[in-house]
């Protein structure tokens, strides 16, 4: 096993489809696409390409920790109780434990993620 994962942002297998838990849609009807891509550390840590079509959810990330570097599209996200944030293709955040807010996709988004548990 490689030691060294390239993730392939356009990648040529299928992903795994879904949408947001019913009571997490704000507004709406976003599909998600996930192509997950590695998995580490007994299950811990993910990382693969994400994609989301327009539409509104709460994003609470209770114990986990994600990296996100947006490919395409256009997002907002706005923490509780702060200020709405716009990322758009080339931009990186994270989102700390704990966080919980709103995501909102404006235009189609896709991105590489990491997921630290």
């Amino acid at each position: 096993m490689s030691l060294l994962k390239t993730i392939d942002t356009n990648p040529t297998f299928g992903p795994r489809e879904s949408g947001p838990l019913p009571e997490r849609l704000i507004s709406g009807n976003p599909a998600f696409k996930t192509w997950a891509q590695d998995v580490a550390r007994g299950e811990t840590v993910h990382s693969g390409v994400w994609e989301a079509t327009p539409g509104e959810t709460r994003s609470i990330k209770g114990e986990t920790f994600e990296f996100c570097h947006i490919l395409s599209g256009l997002i907002e996200i706005t923490p509780e109780g702060g200020e709405p944030v716009v990322y758009k293709a080339g931009d990186s955040f994270v989102m700390k434990p704990g966080f919980v807010g709103v995501w909102k996709t404006i235009e189609t988004v896709r991105k590489i993620y990491v997921t630290v548990s």
